[in-house]
């Protein structure tokens, strides 16, 4: 059976399970720019509908959410990718509905549908809407879903239920899914942040192999587990992991990391300007490169914001050799940078992946005049300065030489706090819808 008639399939399943074509289709805000100028602009806005949670997830694997808390399809925008017919794209989840309760003064990491599937689903941008095409769950090798619950106790936060009152077993298989590309061999690579790992799945959604640090000792799961990352990756920041995606024209695939490692603490980690960028070759299954790359000050990022700690890489896009499009950004603003990817600045397998190094890469407050080759950039758009641009965009995709397709992150709807849900235990939506942009470049990229 082909994609193509799979994905005819699942549409039809979502009809009999009450989400008609048409809403799929819905309309809720639009707006386009009707001439060029010699500034970026944002050429049209295209908008998802609602779309129940449970209807969604159950047309996929029935019988796996029983109450969505009213809680509509959103988050797809982790990432956004080509997928070649005019307007189509391929994106992601993340792990579902979550957010975050204090209770007795600490915070509970909040799953309101612990049922729900992180997928892959295609859109079409049909002028102001966002049609939803194809969907696609991700499962386990017996064909379970993997779930967006956490991995491993005392290495990911606690999952709790939506109010935080019932504690949730943690699964192995679960997934917090970003970053998307589409695969020679017609299935896809994704990023995670809570190993963090990197996911070789099929056309149909089934993890293949899961790639991750050496040392994570992760155990229990469903599906193939290869330890062939570098274990100073165990010290990712929780919920910090992998989260931009990209594939080089060689077939090789660059993973970026979302913040700082916490070297040697956290403390550390939140004051650094100092990520890393990792090369994966697909063919001998092992990383080949590894890249320092240096935020810009916060305050240049995101005017008025002072948190270091709010930087995060969300996005990478290849853009033709060993080019890349890298996003800085924070909740409310964002910035693309272009980066070209030399051996001269591979620091695969030296002293700052070795996690007893002092000072660590992390604690540089000029790694470069250090002797570390870190990667340089040019910026090519100010994105927070770009009107219509929406926040927390974190899925950037090039539509042609001027263009780019940008899709927010709108946490399908969720806000922190006990005020979430009501006292029905329905969802208090934030308003924040999905959204994709495209935003035309006059000298292109």
């Amino acid at each position: 059976m082909s994609p193509h008639t799979a994905g005819r399939r699942r549409v039809h399943r979502f009809v009999a399970a009450g989400v008609p074509l048409a809403v799929l289709a819905a309309l809720a805000v639009s707006g386009t720019a009707s001439a060029h100028s010699d500034q970026p602009e944002v050429t049209r806005t295209a908008t998802l509908g609602e779309i129940p949670l449970g209807a969604f997830n159950n047309a996929l694997l029935p019988g796996t959410v029983d109450d969505d808390h009213g809680v509509d399809l959103g988050g797809i925008g982790s990432d956004i990718y080509p997928a070649g017919g005019k307007g189509e794209f391929w994106t992601v989840t993340d792990r579902g509905p979550n957010g975050q309760i204090k209770v007795d003064g600490k915070k509970r990491r909040t799953f309101a549908v612990p049922g729900f599937d992180p997928a892959i689903v295609k859109i079409r941008v049909c002028g102001d809407t966002v049609k939803v095409l194809d969907a696609i769950p991700l499962t386990t090798s017996s064909g379970k879903p993997v779930t967006g619950l956490p991995n491993q106790q005392g290495r990911d936060e606690a999952p709790y239920s939506y109010d935080a009152q019932t504690a949730l077993a943690y699964n192995p298989n679960g997934l917090d899914t970003e970053g998307i590309v589409r695969a020679e061999d017609g299935g896809f690579w994704l990023v995670d942040e809570y190993a963090p790992s990197l996911i070789h799945v099929s056309a149909r959604g089934k993890v293949l192999t899961r790639y991750v640090p050496k040392g994570l000792n992760l155990t229990g799961t469903d599906y193939p587990v290869v330890e062939a990352l570098p274990s100073v990756l165990l010290h990712r920041k929780i919920n910090r992991g992998f989260e931009g995606l990209a594939l080089l024209p060689d077939g090789d695939l660059v993973m970026a990391l979302q913040s700082p490692l916490s070297l040697p603490d956290g403390d550390a980690g939140g004051a650094s300007r100092t990520t890393r960028l990792l090369r994966f070759s697909p063919k001998k299954r092992a990383v080949t490169a590894e890249y320092a790359y240096r935020f810009d000050p916060v305050d240049v990022v995101d005017p008025g914001e002072e948190d270091t700690s709010e930087l995060k890489i969300s996005s990478v896009v290849a853009v033709g050799g060993d080019r890349l499009l890298v996003e800085e950004r924070t909740d409310k603003a964002a910035r693309l940078q272009l980066v070209r990817l030399t051996r001269s600045a591979n620091i695969l397998g030296g002293r700052y992946d070795d996690d007893t190094t002092s000072p660590s890469l992390e604690q540089l407050d000029d790694p470069a005049a250090s002797g570390v080759p870190v990667l340089d950039k040019r910026l090519v758009v100010d994105l927070g300065k770009v009107e219509g641009v929406p926040g927390k965009i974190e899925g950037i995709a090039r539509v042609d030489h001027n263009t780019l397709a940008v899709i927010n992150d709108n946490d399908f709807g969720m806000t922190d706090g006990s005020g979430a849900f009501d006292a029905q235990g329905r969802l208090v939506d934030s308003g924040i819808e999905t959204m994709v942009v495209y935003v035309r470049l006059p000298k292109g990229i």
